[in-house]
């Protein structure tokens, strides 16, 4: 009987130990594209509205956000402003002409995450883009498109995944 209850133990002992270990580990997914897509959102047009259309139109579930660039005339974006999880959000916003020096992100699951870098003569600032960013001459972002087999909407959250 001591040595079943040893056995448990030390089972349950592994157990507990091979979950410590896979909470710090880093989660790799490797990939090609299958084709790279370029989109522009014309002069007006909110650029995550342009973003979503052409993801709905090209009927895209996974992709890279390998680059953007362009200018507006309003923006719209969300930041981390503390350290908790979940952490709260600043939603910053203005209508402002600014140059859009950077575009990032995924699509996931047909899900757009997107971020962005705006500048002007004296500054630099950006996060999460939201509803409201709108072009002011153009909008251009190039997508690398993944498999729709790919399992990777899971990358986007910070909770450990099963």
């Amino acid at each position: 009987m001591k040595a079943i209850i040893l056995f448990f133990f030390l089972l349950l002992s592994l157990c507990i130990y091979a979950q410590e270990e896979d909470a710090g580990k880093t989660d790799i997914t490797t990939s090609g594209f299958e084709r790279i897509e370029i989109i522009k959102i014309p002069s007006g047009m909110d650029m995550l509205e342009g973003l979503n259309s052409a993801v709905d139109e090209k009927k895209i579930k996974n992709a890279v956000i390998l680059a953007g660039i362009g200018s507006v005339t309003d923006y719209h974006f969300h930041v981390v402003s503390d350290k908790n999880l979940p952490p709260a959000h600043e939603y910053p916003s203005a209508s402002r002409a600014m140059d859009l020096i950077a575009v990032q992100g995924y699509i996931l699951n047909g899900r757009v995450h997107a971020h962005i870098t705006l500048s002007d003569e004296n500054s630099s600032l950006g996060g999460h883009l939201e509803p409201g960013t709108k072009a002011l001459t153009f909008i251009i972002i190039t997508l690398g498109i993944l498999s729709d087999n790919l399992n990777i909407e899971h990358l986007d959250s910070y909770m450990k995944q099963d």
